[in-house]
């Protein structure tokens, strides 16, 4: 059975919206710039959602301040243990959307390695198997020197997509703390997520809306892979710990 897939319209890609209500989660957009924990006098994510929703909310993951692009939040403490169990076992599936001025060592593939804390916040990827990460990716050619990428993340580790670029040698761009040219903004974008919740298969994409250098022809150059990016052929992946991804 084909997924609901609802359409989605961000009227301000500049500020925290909720694009989607379901009794069990909503569905918010994220712009880039703003953090998802509060810092200072500084409201984070949860502090505004919570300023606009009455009743409980649980965030179920994170994106990075540079990040823009869609979240989920359970609204029950049920409804978070039941997408908790789907990201365990890999029932709720993300994908992202990200530019590069580099050019990467390979077109298409696997990053993998172990993640490891260095100085200042920022995390290297490495051969151990301890926290372990997996990105599965493809590049497109978007003219100007811009390299576009497809990105399925098989687990969720802090700055695993950053990193994973990084380590191809196309470090995001705007991502200057991971070797990314500077930009106006850090492009990349939470773009879908696929998920099974209460007998419903769900589906949702919303293209990025800020930054001066998504370019327009990006859907023209990807699709269909942008169209239905969960039925692409991903590469095949070995994950040591598939457990804790």
């Amino acid at each position: 059975m084909p997924a609901v897939e609802p359409t989605l319209s961000c009227t301000d890609f500049n500020a925290l919206s909720v694009l989607y209500a379901h009794d069990d989660f909503l569905l918010v957009y994220k712009p880039a710039g703003l953090g998802f924990h509060r810092e200072g006098d500084e409201a984070g994510v949860m502090d505004l959602l919570r300023a606009q929703h009455e009743g409980a909310l649980y965030p179920l993951h994170r994106l990075d301040r540079i990040t823009s692009g869609l979240l989920l939040v359970a609204r029950s403490s049920g409804a978070a243990r039941g997408f908790g169990e789907r990201f365990a076992t890999r029932g709720l599936e993300k994908f992202y959307l990200a530019l590069s001025a580099r050019k990467p060592a390979k077109k298409q593939g696997t990053i993998a390695g172990g993640m490891q804390s260095g100085r200042g916040g920022n995390w290297l990827l490495t051969r151990d198997t301890a926290n372990y990460a997996v990105t599965q990716f493809f590049s497109y050619g978007l003219g100007d020197g811009l390299r576009g990428f497809l990105l399925r993340p098989r687990s969720g580790r802090t700055h695993q997509l950053r990193v994973a670029l990084k380590s191809v040698g196309a470090p995001i761009l705007g991502d200057t703390r991971y070797g990314g040219d500077a930009a106006d903004r850090g492009y990349l974008h939470a773009y879908a997520l696929r998920f099974e919740w209460a007998g419903t298969d769900w589906a949702f994409r919303l293209l990025p809306g800020s930054g001066t250098q998504w370019p327009t022809a990006w859907p023209e150059v990807a699709v269909p892979d942008l169209q239905s990016p969960w039925d692409l052929p991903w590469p095949v992946t070995r994950d040591p710990h598939p457990k804790s991804a």
